[in-house]
């Protein structure tokens, strides 16, 4: 059940489909112990894809635990300048997120996100 909505989540961001958001993530919600509303969260996934515009969200590894996800996202894209303080300037990378989201009502709550920083600091 939560894997399904969780990938709808994913098509929703990935289709950059931000009137949706509010269908997948509560009005307010934690991002890695940070309370956040709505619209923060909505203005922080917008940024990502202002910095990096071929974003893309690929799951590699699911597994639901409710009310918890814990996921493997891959990324291979061309972040523009600097991202996570690192001066990537258009150079494609490819990294991870490992994340852990939790669930209340059917909607993400808390997420817990770990961004492997070094991958890309070794490709560059």
């Amino acid at each position: 059940m939560l894997a399904e909505i969780y990938r709808g989540y994913i098509a929703c961001l990935n289709a950059q489909d931000w009137p949706n958001l509010g269908t997948f993530v509560h009005d307010t919600l934690r991002y890695n112990e940070r309370a956040l509303t709505l619209d923060d969260y909505r203005d922080m996934l917008r940024k990502d894809y202002r910095e990096i515009p071929d974003l893309f969200f690929d799951i590699r590894l699911l597994i639901e635990e409710a009310p918890r996800i814990a996921c493997r996202l891959r990324f291979e894209c061309t972040p523009a300048g600097v991202f996570l303080g690192l001066h990537v300037d258009g150079k494609r990378v490819v990294f991870f997120e490992n994340v852990i989201y939790e669930f209340r009502d059917g909607k993400i709550d808390n997420v817990w996100s770990v961004i492997d920083k070094a991958a890309i600091e070794a490709q560059l």
